[in-house]
């Protein structure tokens, strides 16, 4: 007895945490992030219970979770653990506003990612059959994406309020498309311009952005000199990409690019995104928009040593 007493005292004056009930760990944990309570359930047993509570998942789960999970087939929110919901809503996004948009969590930090689809932007020329035609596609979480066929003029615009994501964030905003099988043209002239801003503020953010995931790939020039002189496209890239965004490949086959960012306070603000290319004139064809999507910002650089290492606890 007198050795696990003096054993308790050496463990609280070393800030041993280990020795305090499940519960008060789980209260600590709760005012922790996903990560953060996954990385400490390594520390000790009583910790990997506390970190597995639904006191604990239940902090960073949305308010409006069990509207979110009634939409969920697949979870029973009666039956499943709330760390079990939480990982549902980051790996499986819930389609809300009669489809157009989807919700889901993202699992570093918990805070909400939402997607507007192709259908919620305004696209010019969208609803006219001659420059676009709107089609499923085997890889997009909607029920329809846009498939450019033949524009000048590329404007898409969208638009969200606040007060559906989460509160005092940092978000980046993703233009997300694909090319239709490297069968397309025009996004080798000039860049487009992208914008990003909070109406009615002088809160925004300019940039330039390259739109030719493949721009750099000889192959695609090469394999169409057999082609008809009007079908040919220039001998090559044209486009100076020097300093500018570059498409990068989502896990989910679709390419995106960061339009930019914008802080999101927890007022009613209503946040507008514009991509354009109107100034080189030239016909532009094959893009596929599933939409534009806006997830909280981080410092990836820093996060992914510690990330790699959680990988098999972080699921």
């Amino acid at each position: 007895m007198e050795y696990e007493t003096r054993m308790e005292t050496e463990r609280e004056e070393n800030g041993d945490l280990s020795f305090m009930p499940e519960g008060v760990i789980a209260n600590l944990l709760s005012f922790t992030t996903p990560i953060d309570a996954c990385s400490l359930s390594a520390v000790s047993r009583i910790f990997n219970a506390a970190a597995q509570s639904d006191f604990v998942w239940d902090r960073f789960l949305p308010t409006d979770c069990d509207v979110l999970i009634a939409q969920r087939k697949s979870v029973d929110p009666i039956s499943s653990s709330k760390k079990e919901i939480f990982f549902s809503l980051c790996n499986n996004p819930v389609l809300i506003d009669d489809g157009n948009k989807s919700l889901s969590l993202e699992k570093w930090s918990g805070k909400k990612c939402i997607m507007l689809g192709a259908r919620d932007l305004s696209i010019i020329w969208g609803d006219t059959s001659l420059y676009w035609s709107w089609d499923h596609h085997p890889r997009s979480r909607f029920a329809e994406v846009a498939i450019l066929l033949n524009v000048c003029w590329l404007e898409i615009r969208g638009r969200i309020s606040c007060r559906i994501l989460s509160p005092k964030t940092t978000y980046a905003v993703y233009f997300v498309f694909r090319m239709r099988n490297c069968n397309y043209e025009g996004f080798n002239v000039h860049p487009a311009d992208a914008t990003v801003r909070i109406i009615g503020t002088d809160n925004h953010g300019r940039r330039s952005v390259c739109l030719d995931p493949h721009l750099d790939n000889p192959r695609r020039w090469q394999r169409r000199q057999h082609a008809p002189w009007s079908m040919r496209p220039p001998p090559g890239p044209s486009l100076d990409i020097l300093g500018l965004e570059w498409p990068q490949e989502r896990r989910d086959g679709w390419f995106e690019i960061e339009l930019g960012e914008f802080e999101n306070g927890d007022g009613d603000d209503e946040v507008e995104i514009a991509l354009m290319e109107v100034k080189s004139h030239s016909a532009k064809t094959g893009l596929v928009v599933e939409g534009i999507e806006i997830r909280p910002k981080h410092c990836w650089t820093l996060l992914k040593p510690w990330c790699c290492k959680l990988a098999p606890r972080f699921k």
